[in-house]
């Protein structure tokens, strides 16, 4: 059989779907992945998988879409794949149609989070809201990676079955791991004993940074901030939050990096106080790390953080009770390596890519 894989960038389809068309390689199957063009496709080519750049584009033009449908459905018709698995808002709802238009036999949909859901005017959510009701006419196996979106889904008559697959990382690689813990400090002139609480996002307001920024002036610890704004990011931009935060050497901006696991492992504590998730890797990648985790009381973390138990959950887009719950775990170490160790078990029992991967490709039938 012929899978393609579609979504929207190259860092989804490197970071993302991988994993995935690994397993379904591994299952004997040809795979085929599609998304905009960019640096990050290389990583998956260099796994002798094969990748198709086509004009996919994070945009409400019109004309950009009729561009990426038409690339899309000619791409389908020349390779006539037996399943198309799609992914992510527009991306998916595109790929969906034009396989539809083009006559594949079978369609997958997976939601990596339903943007009705993200706070913002209401004629955007309900635009979203109608797009995700007619892509799901034409969906044949409806994923969700949360089970809160799966229940959005049935509640809201998207997909008669969804099925919550979750999202997963390879605990093998995600680690605790002492010797990168001293390197990474080393590297970045750290003292072993100086408390370090990371994020790891793309830089947008969604994922909570001028709440943080606020927030970190009261807590004492170190912030290192993992991630880039991608070029088809929308909205404001964050820099001058960054530059006018006055944390001073407080605040370190490690941009992109390919060594997460081992950031993770010189921190203390991960933050991301999102206003909008799907089922955050981020948050599994912390987990897995051993690290507790404070994280926004919304759809996909509050699946993950089990409060008191694993991290901490804190009302989305405030500042008080983020600096309160970095600052108490930023003062108690027994608390930090309990919850941490905590949270690495959930996330083994939960999260694990493996089985993850294998959930998702028997509910594909493949």
């Amino acid at each position: 059989m012929l899978i393609i894989e579609v979504t929207n960038v190259d860092f989804s389809l490197r970071h993302f779907l991988l994993p995935l068309m690994r397993g379904i390689r591994d299952r004997g199957h040809d795979v085929l992945g599609v998304s905009a063009d960019g640096p990050l496709l290389n990583d998956v080519r260099a796994e002798g998988l094969r990748v198709k750049p086509l004009p996919l584009a994070r945009s409400l033009s019109p004309r950009a879409q009729a561009k990426a449908f038409d690339a899309l459905y000619k791409l389908f018709k020349a390779e006539k794949p037996d399943l198309v698995h799609a992914h992510m808002p527009i991306s998916g709802f595109l790929a969906r149609a034009a396989a539809r238009a083009a006559g594949v036999p079978k369609i997958a949909y997976t939601c990596h989070g339903f943007l009705f859901n993200q706070p913002g005017p209401w004629p955007r959510r309900a635009a979203s809201l109608a797009m995700e009701t007619a892509g799901g006419l034409l969906t044949d196996i409806f994923l969700t990676v949360s089970q809160e979106e799966a229940a959005d889904a049935k509640r809201l008559k998207i997909a008669r079955n969804p099925i919550a697959v979750g999202n997963g990382r390879d605990a093998t690689r995600f680690a605790p791991d002492p010797q990168a813990r001293a390197r990474i400090r080393a590297e970045l002139g750290v003292p072993p004993d100086r408390v370090v609480i990371t994020a790891v996002s793309r830089l947008v307001r969604h994922k909570g940074y001028p709440e943080l920024l606020a927030a970190m002036a009261n807590v004492p610890a170190e912030l290192w901030v993992v991630g880039e704004r991608l070029p088809s990011d929308h909205g404001e931009d964050m820099a001058p939050y960054f530059a006018n935060a006055g944390l001073g050497e407080r605040l370190r901006l490690l941009g992109y990096r390919t060594d997460v696991a081992a950031i993770l492992a010189a921190s203390d504590i991960f933050v991301l106080p999102s206003h909008f998730e799907g089922l955050p890797m981020s948050v599994i990648e912390a987990m897995l790390c051993g690290l507790p985790v404070v994280a926004t009381d919304i759809r996909g973390p509050r699946e993950q953080v089990v409060p008191g138990e694993t991290g901490l959950l804190v009302p989305p887009a405030t500042v008080t009770p983020l600096a309160e719950a970095l600052a108490s775990l930023a003062a108690n170490a027994t608390l930090r390596a309990r919850t941490g160790a905590a949270g690495r078990a959930r996330a083994l029992c939960l999260f694990e890519e493996r089985a993850v991967v294998t959930k998702t490709l028997d509910a594909l039938g493949l």
